[in-house]
């Protein structure tokens, strides 16, 4: 059934291939973006690996390859609250996908600055989306689904499995100790960066708008994204997707391979014991379109999905890397306050149920990528790969 989808930061890395995803589908889609993340190249200095054509002319070049009419609206969704309430009204969209917050923790630490800018960025712009739909009167109407992050979880060992965004626990009374009825609560956040608690306040907002006003939500929590294309953005080089290498925003295996395809030593930080989550950039388009196919029902909790395929210790990616390449490893200090080493082990259940089928690492993918960093690789400027942005000043 085609739907009216606005897609909030739909020219960034998840935002743009998600939006020709949902129109190759036949939904009717509109971009809403102030485009910072374009502004955010100028002031760190560097560029995209791939060069990236402007909004118009990507919109303009899926039109010409007989897509969809993709339309768009150029607003800051954080400041401009009576135009995107007014847009919302007018649209009447039955879902929105929200990408538009700023979404890197090395930025959020760059400066005070930067942390004063991703929390009022990220929470306002949540804020005004719930608040203005609510306004319009499109509680029962409107499905949001949000991109989150496996971050809200912390990455400490736990014992079990981390569950799909609730805990069941059992509370004891503190006067006599007496057990209570097993409860279930958000599982408890830890975040580690900025970036990471404004997520973690997300989650707030929504167990409130969905308690208080019956907003139909769907949280989604990401895992670290690999790979640049999809079968929509490989239709035309003009609409070719972001790689990201710098220390900023660049993501830790793409960076691998953008490093080895340079002949630059694979940065591995600290001990590389970190284990995180993953998921190809193809597996998060096609979560977003599992998600608004299968809405939670009226009258439903915030529903929580862990949208991540597999895990890895970070120095096992690098490793991978050098067998398939044979680049150097070099191990540097950890900007990051965290746990040297860490088990990760995730409940990720609930997307495969709806019909995700995972793709995990593999050869294929990996040398697709490979093959795009070394197409590029002359845009490459060394001296912004390091990672600067501290989680605690020198003093």
């Amino acid at each position: 059934m085609q739907q009216r989808i606005l897609v909030l930061g739909g020219d960034g890395f998840c935002g743009w291939p998600t939006t020709l995803h949902l129109s190759s589908r036949g939904h009717d889609v509109r971009i809403v973006d102030n485009l910072v993340r374009r502004r955010q190249d100028e002031e760190l200095g560097v560029q995209s690996l791939t060069p990236i054509r402007t909004l118009s002319e990507r919109v303009e070049t899926w039109r010409q390859l007989g897509g969809q009419d993709i339309g768009v609206s150029t607003l800051d969704i954080a400041r401009d609250y009576a135009e995107l309430k007014a847009l919302i009204g007018a649209w009447r969209p039955d879902a929105i996908v929200h990408f538009a917050e700023q979404r890197s923790a090395p930025y959020s630490m760059k400066s005070p600055w930067h942390k004063r800018y991703t929390v009022d960025n990220n929470l306002n712009a949540t804020h005004n989306v719930l608040c203005a739909i609510v306004e319009n009167g499109l509680e029962e109407h409107c499905h949001l689904v949000h991109l989150g992050t496996m971050g809200v979880y912390g990455y400490k060992t736990s014992r079990f499995k981390l569950p799909e965004g609730y805990q069941r626990v059992r509370l004891l009374s503190p006067e006599d100790g007496e057990e209570s009825e097993d409860v279930e609560i958000l599982y408890p956040p830890d975040p580690g960066s900025i970036y990471h608690m404004t997520k973690t306040q997300d989650q707030l907002f929504f167990y409130y708008y969905n308690k208080n006003d019956g907003l139909r939500i769907t949280d989604l929590h990401q895992g670290i994204v690999w790979g640049t294309e999809t079968a929509e953005t490989l239709r035309d080089e003009r609409l070719i997707n972001r790689f990201d290498y710098d220390g900023d925003f660049g993501t830790v295996l793409n960076r691998f391979i953008m490093q080895a395809a340079i002949g630059h030593p694979l940065t591995v930080h600290g001990t590389g014991g970190q284990t995180r989550a993953f998921i190809h950039i193809r597996d998060t388009v096609q979560c977003i379109h599992l998600a608004i196919e299968n809405p939670p029902v009226l009258g439903e909790r915030v529903r929580v999905f862990n949208q991540t395929t597999e895990t890895h210790r970070v120095r096992d990616l690098a490793q991978l890397i050098h067998g398939m390449t044979g680049a150097e490893l070099q191990y540097l200090d950890n900007p990051r306050i965290e746990a040297l080493e860490n088990e990760l082990r995730v409940e990720n259940q609930g997307l495969q149920n709806l019909g995700l089928a995972p793709i995990t690492l593999s050869a294929g993918l990996l040398e697709e990528v490979s093959d795009v960093a070394g197409k590029y690789r002359e845009r490459c400027k060394l001296g912004k790969i390091p990672a600067r942005s501290r989680w605690r000043a020198r003093r």
